[in-house]
């Protein structure tokens, strides 16, 4: 893709350990209203903010993206931030994509709502502003809709809100209980992309003690 012939792109970054249908379906309506022409998926190494220890190794996760959107032209995994190695910093990323794309090329940066929150702990975040526009997914009116554009969450210019909202419907997927879900031996069918599933069970990854000694794990498989 050229920012020339480019109607925008949509970068999407996280643990994504495991990446779940929640991200997928977010993304895919993020590109609707963006008009964008495809979302990058992207890897951390090591987060900022979370233990590195508690992290699928990079390539599992990054495996996991690429079977997830699979047969999605839109879609695509980059993994710039695992090449990269060290702390995962969203503003040396975007920095390095914007040098990539030009400085006409539309960026955006999609995160969670607690993200946004927290937008001003992270690393140059006025940087990041300068560089890409902020979308956050959630819907106009809700509590994330009355405090963006109020409080520490600014971009450069205090009388504009540092990021737009989408409406994007809630998913009530998390990363989080999925591992806890293998942890406990039980299913997460429907919580992940089928591949993804075969994949986690092939691989063992999430495992825990409630998974060991049976004869057939209902997570797992076998």
């Amino acid at each position: 893709m050229t920012a020339s012939r480019d109607a925008g792109i949509i970068v999407m970054g996280g643990s994504f350990d495991p990446i779940h249908l929640g991200h997928l379906i977010v993304a895919e309506r993020a590109a609707e209203l963006l008009r964008a022409r495809g979302v990058i998926f992207i890897p951390c190494n090591i987060p900022p903010h979370k233990p590195a220890t508690e992290l699928a190794p990079g390539r599992h996760r990054l495996r996991m993206v690429e079977l997830a959107i699979r047969g999605n032209r839109g879609f695509r995994a980059d993994d710039i931030e695992l090449r990269r190695g060290g702390v995962s910093y969203t503003v040396e990323t975007i920095e390095a994509l914007r040098a990539r794309r030009g400085p006409r090329a539309k960026i955006w940066l999609l995160i969670g709502a607690d993200s946004l929150l927290e937008l001003p702990t992270w690393r140059d975040y006025r940087r990041i502003l300068s560089l890409c526009t902020v979308v956050t997914a959630g819907r106009p009116g809700t509590e994330i809709g009355a405090r963006v554009g109020r409080g520490p969450v600014r971009g450069v210019d205090p009388a504009r809100p540092a990021a737009r909202i989408l409406d994007t419907p809630r998913i009530d997927i998390s990363s989080t209980e999925i591992r806890r879900r293998r942890r406990e031996g039980l299913s997460i069918r429907y919580m992940v992309p089928r591949a993804v599933e075969r994949y986690i069970s092939s691989r063992g990854l999430y495992r825990g003690s409630a998974c060991r000694g049976r004869a057939r794990c209902r997570a797992c498989g076998y």
